[in-house]
């Protein structure tokens, strides 16, 4: 199964995108958008920023967890990751999103 993203709305009424891999696991989510074509402008952002490695700005939370964002040209990020227990498996998210994010499908569940 490939890789998708979801468009849905939060609980706060903005617009958000999530992409899942294939096993239907979160890979990585979104900031909050006033309007549905601005999330639908993210992904595509996604989908051109996920093949570059250098896009990709791999953190540590203070509990020692790792996580990643991915950032666009202009250095904005557009989306992050959960947090990973070692930066082994933060290394295979960000792998994952670069599998997925390119052909991802765009699945809107908003109403």
């Amino acid at each position: 199964m490939a890789g998708k993203f979801e468009i849905f709305t939060g609980d706060n009424g903005q617009t958000y995108w999530r992409l899942k891999a294939g096993n239907g696991e979160v890979i990585l989510t979104s900031q909050g958008y006033k309007s549905k074509d601005a999330a639908h402008t993210g992904i595509e952002s996604v989908k051109t920023n996920a093949a570059d490695d250098a896009r990709f700005e791999r953190k540590d939370a203070k509990d020692g967890r790792a996580f990643f964002s991915l950032k666009a040209t202009n250095g904005q990020i557009v989306g992050n990751s959960q947090m990973y227990a070692s930066s082994a498996s933060c290394e295979s998210g960000i792998a994952s999103v670069m599998k997925n994010a390119p052909d991802a499908d765009v699945e809107d569940q908003t109403s």
